[in-house]
């Protein structure tokens, strides 16, 4: 059965793989974008180290959830190898024959069921595009021609994504690692396409176009007029100021031509040449070494703090590439919203997918701080009390993570990338509020605790402490069970905290059930600033901004 048409652009909370399965109908997306995760720092060796063995958890934390030889990579190997696809089944066997069971072996089989999803939504004008490193970049590239067709390569794009760094001082013996690799694939041969330009070098443009006309400034370049391939090609045969040649332009155009000043002869009897200005030209056609979009560094405006962040020009330059305004793109790891901030920003239709609910609460704020009247749904979040209890029976750093996001609180500790979560340096705080409300500009702090179980009076107390161990304004329990007539009264017995600049007084500490924040209520405090790091407000260009209509 074909799954229902999506009318909104979407974000998905959840497993790619069942959402792609259950919601995503046939031949609907005209652009899937891929960063799975994917360690570009794990050490090789480890990736390959066998179930048995021992490796440090350090190491293994941000990978082993995801990607993990055991009993679903070991289900979804046989659903390969028996049901999906007799080439793809045939391929990943043989992987599995050549680098045996491990991180790797498990990362692969993954991603080829999520890639046969991927390729079966794509329309047959549609393109993917998978991010990797050279770990696995070419073990995927075998996956790829297996799912696509060894006839549906396009490029192999090289992004430089970051600066030489000092790996030789810290005792490496290899070159520096400091590009990922872009796998590019269509669907069929007739796949959306639009050449795109950059500026040409000052070097290019001083070698090159080293002439400027006398009566206007405009610099020019001096090219060939003469016909390639001579006769054989049609080309006219004349004689042009003095020198007969077979010719690009028949004779009366190339009268014209010399006319309006467009046609140069350095000296009697030298082949006449075309001014080429260099204000018509686009530019540099893009090649695929990108090394011109840098990637997100520390003081980068663009920054929101995400491990593996991308840059929005890297975004751009696919969409504009390889989709139209009003076309549907796909990010099926959308991790912080990149793709989708892009689409938004270039017209385009959208649907993103990530499985932890910090992704989810990072690209609704940055798509509200950057485009304030962008529509949108967000499905697989807890809608109601029933739903928030199985989350957080479920898994409870998610349910945390989502909490925190019905706050925007900032979470504290675990990593934002992973699907494990760990308690930060301060002890029992779970997320931070930050404001500005006086002439100092200093930022002030309300802490967050999330609470999923049974909670009492001293659950209060032990707050109260943190809050003032830390020098916090506000302090606020967010509780998944209702608070007991103790906890209120022991938390009006910490006072107000008084706003200096908004002159108001606020309840030092405040109590949230989940329910209440379900109904709209919030933390009583001074407005937030910089909860997490505010993504910049875009124009939105122009573009088809209607209905998402999936269906088959």
């Amino acid at each position: 059965m074909s799954p229902k048409p999506i009318t909104k652009n979407t974000l998905f909370y959840g497993d790619n793989l069942p959402i792609l399965r259950e919601h995503i109908a046939d031949e609907s997306v005209d652009l899937v974008y891929l960063d799975p995760p994917f360690n570009s720092n794990r050490s090789y060796n480890v990736l390959f180290k066998e179930e048995s063995g021992q490796a440090s958890e350090a190491q293994i934390t941000a990978f082993d959830d995801t990607w993990h030889w055991g009993a679903q990579a070991e289900e979804l190997y046989a659903e390969l190898v028996t049901e999906i696809n007799g080439k793809v089944g045939q391929m990943i066997g043989a992987l599995r024959g050549a680098i045996g069971e491990n991180q790797m072996m498990a990362y692969l089989v993954m991603m080829a069921a999520r890639l046969v999803e991927l390729r079966r939504v794509l329309k047959p004008t549609g393109s993917l595009y998978l991010h990797c490193d050279p770990t696995a970049s070419h073990y995927l590239k075998i996956v790829l021609d297996t799912v696509f067709g060894l006839d549906r390569f396009v490029n192999e794009i090289v992004w430089k994504r970051t600066t030489a760094h000092g790996d030789s001082r810290q005792g490496s013996h290899h070159f520096g690692r400091v590009t990922d690799t872009i796998l590019f694939y269509s669907k069929s041969s007739a796949y959306i396409w639009n050449q795109l330009h950059v500026d040409y070098s000052v070097d290019y443009m001083d070698s090159k176009y080293k002439y400027i006309d006398s009566a206007t400034g405009r610099r020019y370049r001096l090219d060939n007029l003469t016909g390639p391939g001579g006769a054989s090609k049609g080309n006219p045969r004349y004689e042009f100021l003095g020198v007969a040649r077979y010719w690009r332009y028949s004779q009366e155009n190339m009268e014209r031509l010399f006319q309006e000043g467009r046609i140069v002869q350095t000296k009697p009897g030298a082949v006449p040449q075309y001014k080429r200005f260099l204000d018509e030209m686009k530019g540099q056609p893009v090649q695929n070494l990108w090394t011109d979009i840098d990637p997100i560094n520390s003081q980068a405006a663009e920054r929101l703090g995400y491990p593996t962040q991308k840059p929005l020009a890297l975004l751009e330059r696919i969409i504009q590439a390889s989709s139209n305004p009003g076309d549907v793109v796909l990010d099926p790891f959308c991790g912080c919203g990149t793709t989708v901030a892009a689409a938004q920003k270039l017209g385009r239709r959208w649907i993103g997918i990530d499985v932890t609910h910090l992704s989810i609460a990072l690209q609704k704020y940055r798509l509200r701080e950057m485009f304030p009247d962008a529509e949108f749904d967000v499905l697989g979040e807890p809608q109601d009390l029933g739903s928030a209890r199985q989350l957080a029976q479920d898994d409870r750093f998610q349910f945390q993570w989502w909490a925190l996001s019905l706050l925007r609180a900032r979470p504290v500790g675990g990593e934002a990338g992973s699907k494990k979560g760990k308690k930060g340096a301060d002890q029992g705080i779970d997320g931070v509020i930050a404001f500005i409300d006086d002439a100092s500009g200093k930022p002030k702090r309300v802490l967050v605790q999330v609470k999923s179980g049974g909670v009492s009076s001293q659950t209060i107390r032990d707050l109260r402490g943190t809050l003032e161990r830390e020098q916090a304004a506000i302090g606020v329990l967010l509780t998944l069970e209702p608070a007991t007539k103790p906890m209120e009264i022991e938390a009006v017995s910490a006072g107000f905290y008084e706003s200096p600049g908004w002159r108001q007084k606020y309840p030092r500490l405040q109590i949230l059930t989940v329910e209440q924040l379900l109904h709209g209520a919030q933390v009583q405090m001074p407005p937030a600033y910089g909860t997490f790091k505010q993504a910049q407000k875009v124009k939105q260009n122009v573009g088809v901004q209607g209905g998402l209509d999936l269906g088959v």
